[in-house]
C-alpha cells in the first residue's frame, strides 16, 4: 500500500517538473527547490487517502459477497427443505 504513495508523490513531482517545462524555466532554481517537497507531500497526501478509499470500497465489497454467499445458502436450504417435503 506504500506504494501508492509513493507514486503519488512521485507524481506530484512530476507535475512540478511539467509546469516548469511548459514555462520554460530551469527545473532546479536555487530559489524554487522548496516547491518540490510541497507537491510531492500533496500527491503524497493524495494518494494516501485514495488508500482509504480503495479499502474501503474493498470492505463495502467484500461484506456483500459474504451476504450473497449467506442468502445462497438460506435459498438453498429452503429448495433442499420443499423438495424433501414433496
Amino acid at each position: 500500500m506504500v506504494h501508492k504513495v509513493l507514486f503519488w508523490g512521485g507524481f506530484g513531482v512530476g507535475v512540478r517538473l511539467w509546469q516548469l517545462g511548459i514555462e520554460m524555466r530551469p527545473l532546479f532554481n536555487r530559489e524554487s527547490l522548496w516547491v518540490y517537497p510541497v507537491f510531492a507531500g500533496i500527491g503524497g497526501s493524495f494518494g494516501y487517502w485514495l488508500m482509504g478509499v480503495e479499502q474501503r470500497q474493498w470492505r463495502v465489497l467484500a461484506d456483500r459477497r459474504d451476504a450473497l454467499l449467506e442468502k445462497r445458502a438460506r435459498r438453498k436450504e429452503r429448495e433442499e427443505a420443499a423438495a424433501q417435503e414433496a
